[in-house]
């Protein structure tokens, strides 16, 4: 089946009762777990360090930026920039090898494809479940920088997890969409590459949002530049959560945790249909 004539398909032929799918997913739980950990295995093979490059990586990171904007070039004056910097940069370090590792996951998976049957979505999912451990690993860090800075622990600490989920449902929604394209366009790959990267400096990652224009005119038009960030880009608005638990210490809005939660979840079921469709 190419791409176009797949769309003539009626969304009931494509995605069958979402319960059977689920119930196939939990049968082939083992699986899962197996492609995780050979994921890991695999990344950290003749590695003399092995797992702790998951601690090395961000804090190196942490240490370049802490180096360029505040000794190099100091000018928003953030209190306690590793922690800020963190908050930003682990979600987004994710984010990234998330979408990078999954996108191509059913291309790399096709020998095993061809040998046995589970379901396909296996392979997404193991590529960015194996990121979410390296993701939590990478929290040591980030737990570590708060006790060295003496920053108070939140009592909204209790809420990462929600967050965390909220990011990991985005994550997948997109990858069930990439990893699809990437089967009949293998350009996909490169694309993404470069679109990651134009996202990170889209994205207050490393500066506070303060060090963009809140508004901007365009075409005669005033545009709210800040609300539009959060807006139309999620992972703004996912680290912004970060930071309102793990670096500010107060509970973020409300409206935004239903917003994105309501963002994730409408991107996890469309790519997840977008995927079945396609299988």
């Amino acid at each position: 089946m190419n791409l176009s004539s797949a769309f003539r398909l009626s969304p009931a032929q494509a995605m069958p009762a979402a319960y059977t799918h689920l119930r196939n997913l939990v049968a082939y739980r083992e699986l899962i777990y197996y492609l995780v950990v050979r994921d890991l295995r695999a990344r950290y093979k003749n590695s003399v360090l092995g797992f702790l490059w998951s601690l090395l990586n961000p804090l190196a990171l942490m240490l370049v930026f802490t180096t360029v904007f505040t000794i190099m070039r100091p000018g928003h004056n953030i209190q306690n920039y590793p922690i800020y910097v963190l908050c930003g940069l682990l979600p987004w370090n994710y984010f990234a090898a998330g979408l990078l590792g999954s996108t191509n996951s059913i291309v790399a998976g096709a020998g095993l494809i061809k040998k046995v049957y589970f379901p396909r979505e296996a392979l997404p999912i193991a590529a960015v479940l194996s990121q979410l451990v390296n993701f939590l690993l990478a929290f040591v860090v980030l737990f570590v920088a708060l006790v060295v800075f003496q920053s108070p622990w939140s009592a909204w600490l209790w809420l990462l997890p929600l967050v965390i989920l909220m990011q990991t449902c985005f994550i997948l929604g997109l990858s069930f969409i990439l990893a699809t394209i990437n089967v009949f366009y293998r350009d996909v790959m490169m694309i993404i590459d470069v679109v990651i990267l134009a996202w990170f400096f889209l994205t207050p990652v490393f500066y506070p949002i303060s060090a963009v224009p809140a508004t901007v005119n365009l075409l005669g038009f005033t545009l709210p530049l800040h609300r539009l960030m959060y807006v139309l880009n999620p992972m703004a608005s996912l680290i912004n959560a970060y930071r309102d638990i793990l670096y500010w210490g107060y509970r973020t809005d409300l409206d935004f945790l239903v917003r994105t939660l309501i963002t994730s979840l409408v991107i996890l079921i469309f790519g997840y249909w977008f995927f079945q469709r396609y299988s």
